[in-house]
């Protein structure tokens, strides 16, 4: 006989605060889904604040105060792909997850974030340009950029380990991404060949 589901852990996500009200959840989805109704209809572009109030049918202060601008709307609608990557490098099975070596571990670690940028650079980067530093105050960029200082601490013990994550994260930007892969017309496997260099010239002693 099976137990009881487990439940689910809270990761270090993005200004996680208080646990919400069960009405403020279900406003925060309704307002979620309809930005993905306008996302699907009208690409990036077509998503602004003023726009999801109008789908949702409120008014736009009450999306402002749920999220702030539309870095922390883009965040929402990430959050569940976010949660699942958290979880895969914190407490999932290796190379991405403990128990490896963290070299294996880092390089794991490019290749999970190339295959969300594949999926999601576009709406990443609405998160991570709504500000000048839109993305560097982002709850996920302190949990990856946590995640990679410890690594990077037990990799290469005689280097700056904060400096070393910011380094290691500076090619995974979304808009870098699309840049390449829109302008430039890199392939996928060409930028994670690239990443994956990156990786091994900061780890090299």
């Amino acid at each position: 006989m099976s137990g009881p589901a487990p439940r689910r852990r809270a990761l270090p996500m993005a200004g996680a605060g208080r646990p919400e009200r069960a009405d403020a959840a279900r406003n925060r989805r309704a307002l979620v889904a309809a930005a993905r109704e306008l996302l699907a209809e009208h690409g990036t572009g077509g998503l602004t604040l003023e726009a999801v109030a109008a789908r949702a049918g409120t008014g736009v202060g009450t999306v402002y105060r749920r999220f702030g601008n539309l870095a922390g709307l883009t965040h929402a609608m990430v959050d569940s792909q976010e949660y699942e990557f958290q979880r895969g490098f914190l407490e999932g099975p290796p190379p991405l997850g403990p128990g490896a070596p963290p070299l294996d571990r880092l390089h794991a670690f490019a290749d999970a974030f190339v295959d969300r940028l594949e999926d999601q650079a576009e709406l990443l980067a609405v998160a991570e340009t709504a500000s000048p530093e839109a993305r560097y105050r982002s709850g996920a960029y302190a949990a990856h950029h946590a995640h990679l200082v410890s690594l990077a601490a037990e990799l290469r013990p005689d280097a700056d380990p904060a400096y070393l994550a910011d380094a290691l994260l500076t090619p995974l930007e979304a808009a870098l991404y699309l840049h390449q892969r829109r302008v430039r017309g890199m392939a996928e496997e060409r930028i994670r060949a690239g990443v994956h260099e990156v990786v091994a010239r900061l780890a090299r002693t």
